[in-house]
């Protein structure tokens, strides 16, 4: 299995927008993304209106809401005046360009959102959302969402659970039916269950047993690198050789009998008490946006894993019965 890179804008803001900032700082780090260097606090991002949008009218053989690529990256700024080409001008007014502006501050306020509620182990209803981040876009209040919904999912390993579909009442845990999270400080650091599930992931994919350098030459590809801190998941070294070695989800031992020592990676018993190969496999192919049948050998293990868990639990029931 090889993992791709996660391109998602969204996901690349995660880190700076799971603390708490003002208003501002949206803007701020999303005019940082689309201009492609530091963006001062002091200049932050005029978020355009329903009605600014509205009001720079209709573009030839445009659509309503164009894909992402589509989008001029160029800073729009509300009444500010043109000193670019008139190319540049035209680009700026199109409202295309404003709505995908909009949308993406959006996106960013209900990540924040979303977040905050992940932290603070809070329910959340729909009508909130749509009247405390959404506002005036309730119109694209799926589109946003459901971008939200799978950065979330990818990018840091949170599902959504719904709780009452008659009151649009949600909550969010760690996926795959993991309890860890690694958030040591709940105001600052971000949740590593999706780091953990790609780990996981690779060392079924290698055997059930994946040697430490082949590991790591796997994981750049996501661009974590052995002993370079990531800007989401902190230091990794720390994490898989002691901290999830700590918590039971890795097992890392020395290769028998090898000199000079080498080292490989396991699951845990606790990896093996709360999730399954198939979940892991499931979560990856979202990642790697493939259907899971797409890795055949991979497939076939998990689905035997499967099996071999659900005669194990029938049997333990019927001795349970049994003995009763």
């Amino acid at each position: 299995m090889v993992l791709r890179s996660h391109k998602c804008r969204l996901c690349k803001l995660v880190g700076d927008l799971g603390e708490e900032a003002p208003e501002g700082g949206f803007k701020t780090a999303l005019l940082s993304v689309r201009q492609g260097d530091a963006a001062s606090s002091s200049s932050p991002l005029a978020l355009p209106t329903q009605r600014e949008v509205s009001a720079a009218g209709p573009s030839s053989g445009a659509q309503v809401l164009p894909s992402t690529g589509s989008v001029t990256h160029r800073r729009y700024t509300a009444g500010s005046q043109s000193h670019g080409s008139a190319e540049a001008s035209q680009d700026e007014a199109s409202p295309e360009a404003l709505l995908e502006q909009a949308l993406d501050v959006k996106r960013c306020e209900l990540m924040q959102f979303l977040l905050r509620k992940y932290r603070m182990k809070e329910l959340f209803t729909r009508a909130e959302m749509l009247s405390y981040v959404i506002r005036e876009y309730k119109g694209h209040f799926h589109e946003i969402f459901s971008k939200v919904l799978n950065c979330l999912q990818v990018a840091l390993g949170i599902d959504l659970r719904v709780v009452d579909p008659n009151q649009h009442c949600y909550m969010l845990e760690t996926a795959l039916g993991l309890t860890y999270d690694g958030m040591q400080d709940h105001h600052q650091s971000m949740p590593k269950t999706s780091f953990l599930i790609m780990v996981l992931g690779l060392i079924f994919s290698k055997g059930n047993c994946a040697p430490e350098e082949e590991l790591w030459e796997s994981l750049s590809v996501m661009e974590v690198y052995d002993g370079r801190e990531h800007h989401l998941y902190g230091e990794p070294r720390k994490l898989l050789t002691e901290e999830w070695v700590r918590e039971g989800y890795i097992e890392y031992r020395q290769v028998p009998h090898s000199d000079p020592a080498r080292y490989e990676f396991l699951w845990g018993p606790r990896a093996h008490a709360e999730t399954t190969k198939m979940r892991v496999l499931k979560h990856l192919a979202k990642f790697n946006q493939v259907n899971p049948r797409s890795f055949s050998s991979l497939y076939d293990e998990a689905l035997r894993d499967e099996n071999e868990r659900a005669q194990a639990g029938e049997a333990s029931q019927a001795s349970g019965d049994a003995r009763a």
